[in-house]
């Protein structure tokens, strides 16, 4: 089937999605969640095809980390779904209203974006995280994975859609596209007018494929290359331990620290702490002279280092002379997603806060917190790094955009 049909046939399902009560979508959330855990052996044989295949073609630790399911990833993809079963309806959430001085009532209300499309890497639990919360907020969903992902893909949406199709709702209202073809993304990216909006997740390739070439409007999501600024007057001990949990608590995620910056006077008391725990951890330093000089096992630091979002064991570093040079370094490399101050001063926290242009700033927290889940809004799209429409983790209200509904009693201009 062609891409264009199937978004003819989400287009049509989303129709039926926009009008349905939250009862019904909450059920067919329920379903789904139900199904996905009577139906893991067969899920996770199809993962197994996906991963015997991402190892013999050589994929990265931290690609099949994210490619892999077990009977846990599935059981937490599935209670994701209940929680967001839970949640508010964000569909016709009244977001201003007003009587206006002629009698007219104004009211701007929520609505489904309708046919949502999401392009995304090797991440089988996006599948279904994308389908519900596109379920939740009235949208159809056309995914389109990766063929790394293509068996997993596919048994978790027929999965979805038998489940949503039992619960009386289209089962077009989630569509896999073909992941084999090229062209099943270029024909997603020119689908203007059955497609309302494309989201892409995953590397920076893909995003700026995407964000340049589709004709469809874009919500860029996010390339993460994270920092921690350790200030002068931070902490040592609460400075380790939450560079270590930014960097190390899970290797694969856009909210991962990927650049350490530590403020010179605190230099001589943090940098050998935490090299010693990122020793101990397997996570190799790539680090400036200044950094350099406190461990040989750093590596020197090129300036495609304190550009590169790692996924991986390795981390930059840099000491710097002042929280300017911190903000400077952040404005050159960074790349809108997280950053992080470990400091006591408020002056210098609320200095960094003003100064740092990012999705999401943490104070004295590491940078694995900027999450959908974490922030209470379940189960996310992914994380927008751009300043139209949402930014940050995308919940349910940003899978919605607006509709002004104005009541007169035979008002006439």
């Amino acid at each position: 089937m062609s891409v264009v049909e199937q978004a003819r046939r989400a287009r049509e399902a989303a129709e039926a999605l926009a009008v349905a009560k939250r009862t019904v979508k909450d059920a067919a959330l329920h379903a789904m969640a139900d199904a996905l855990v009577a139906r893991t052996p067969e899920i996770l044989t199809a993962n197994e095809t996906d991963l015997a295949a991402g190892r013999e073609a050589g994929l990265t630790p931290a690609v099949l980390d994210r490619l892999a399911l077990d009977a846990g990833r599935v059981a937490g993809i599935a209670d994701a779904l209940r929680q967001m079963a839970a949640l508010p309806d964000p569909v016709g959430e009244v977001v201003r209203g007003s009587t206006l001085p002629n009698g007219l009532q104004l009211r701007q209300v929520r609505v489904p974006f309708g046919v949502v499309g999401i392009i995304y890497e090797a991440r089988p639990n996006v599948t279904v995280d994308a389908a519900g919360i596109c379920l939740k907020s009235g949208n159809a969903a056309l995914l389109r994975g990766s063929s790394s992902a293509a068996h997993s893909n596919a048994a978790l949406v027929a999965v979805l859609r038998d489940a949503v199709a039992g619960s009386g709702l289209p089962a077009d209202a989630v569509q896999l596209l073909d992941a084999t073809s090229r062209d099943s993304v270029k024909e997603l990216m020119r689908a203007r007018g059955l497609v309302d909006v494309l989201i892409p997740r995953g590397g920076a390739s893909l995003i700026r494929t995407v964000v340049e070439e589709s004709t469809v409007p874009v919500i860029e999501t996010g390339v993460g290359n994270c920092h921690v600024y350790v200030d002068a007057a931070a902490d040592v001990a609460k400075a380790v331990a939450i560079t270590l949990n930014a960097k190390t608590q899970r290797l694969s995620t856009c909210n991962t620290a990927e650049s350490l910056l530590v403020h010179r006077d605190v230099a001589d008391a943090f940098l050998p702490a935490v090299l010693a725990a990122f020793a101990d951890a397997g996570v190799t330093v790539r680090g400036d002279a200044r950094v350099a000089a406190y461990s040989t096992a750093v590596v020197p630091a090129t300036e495609e280092d304190f550009a590169t979002e790692y996924l991986s064991a390795d981390i930059s570093a840099a000491v710097v002379d002042s929280l300017d040079a911190a903000v400077a370094h952040i404005r050159r490399y960074g790349t809108g997603h997280t950053e992080a101050i470990v400091t006591d001063s408020q002056s210098a926290a609320r200095e960094f806060v003003a100064r740092v242009d990012a999705a999401a700033v943490m104070v004295n927290a590491s940078t694995r917190f900027t999450d959908g889940g974490e922030f209470g809004f379940g189960a996310e799209i992914g994380i927008s790094t751009q300043k139209l429409h949402a930014r940050g983790p995308m919940g349910l209200p940003e899978l919605t955009s607006t509709k002004y509904v104005v009541t007169g009693d035979g008002h006439l201009r």
